[in-house]
C-alpha cells in the first residue's frame, strides 16, 4: 500500500477481534508518531501504550460513551502533550503537534492491516482529568487523544467511505 491508499483507505474501526498486535507493528505505529513534523522540531508528544484490559475499561470509563470501541481494543495508546517540550513563544502548538502524531498513527495502522479509531480527549476538561487521575500525570503533561487499536471484525473492514473530495468545499484564488 502506498501512502495515498493508505490516506484514501483508512476507516475508523470500532469492533475488533482479540488477536494480538505485535511488538513489531506497535514499534512501526509509535515511530510513524514520532516521524511526523512539529513546531521547530520539539516533538512535544509522549505516548502511554496500555494493553492491560482493565486499564483500557478505565480509560474509556473516563472518556465517556464515544470511547466504547477502546473497551474490544487489544491496544490503547493515550497520546500526550509534554508542556516542557513545548515551544516557548507558542506553546500551543503541542496540540497540533500530537494531532499530526495520531494522524500518522492512523495511517500506519492502516497498512499493516491494523484497524484503528481516534478517540478525543483534549479539550474536553473532564475528559482530560479523568485520564491525568488514572495515570497519576504530572501537571506538564496533558492528555490529547487515545488511539483504539485492533485488528477489524469481518463487519468492520469494508465499512464505507464518508471521506473523498468535496468540490464545494474548495476555493481558488479569492473566497
Amino acid at each position: 500500500m502506498n501512502t495515498l491508499e493508505a490516506i484514501f483507505n483508512r476507516r475508523s474501526v470500532r469492533k475488533f477481534t482479540q488477536e494480538a498486535i505485535g511488538n513489531e507493528a506497535l514499534h512501526t505505529i509509535l515511530r510513524a508518531g514520532m516521524s511526523g513534523p512539529s513546531a521547530i522540531n520539539s516533538r512535544p508528544w509522549r505516548f502511554l501504550v496500555v494493553k492491560d484490559p482493565a486499564t483500557l475499561q478505565k480509560m474509556a470509563d473516563g472518556n465517556g460513551s464515544t470511547a466504547e470501541p477502546l473497551r474490544q481494543a487489544v491496544l490503547g495508546i493515550l497520546v500526550l502533550g509534554d508542556l516542557e517540550r513545548a515551544i516557548e513563544r507558542a506553546p500551543e502548538f503541542w496540540v497540533i503537534d500530537a494531532s499530526i502524531a495520531c494522524q500518522n498513527m492512523l495511517l500506519a495502522a492502516t497498512e499493516l492491516g491494523i484497524g484503528s479509531v481516534w478517540l478525543g480527549t483534549w479539550p474536553v476538561k473532564e475528559k482530560v482529568e479523568a485520564q491525568r487521575r488514572l495515570f497519576s500525570l504530572p501537571e506538564t503533561v496533558v492528555p490529547h487523544s487515545i488511539l483504539a487499536f485492533g485488528y477489524p471484525e469481518a463487519s468492520q473492514k469494508q465499512l464505507p467511505s464518508k471521506g473523498g473530495y468535496e468540490e464545494d468545499r474548495v476555493r481558488f484564488e479569492k473566497w
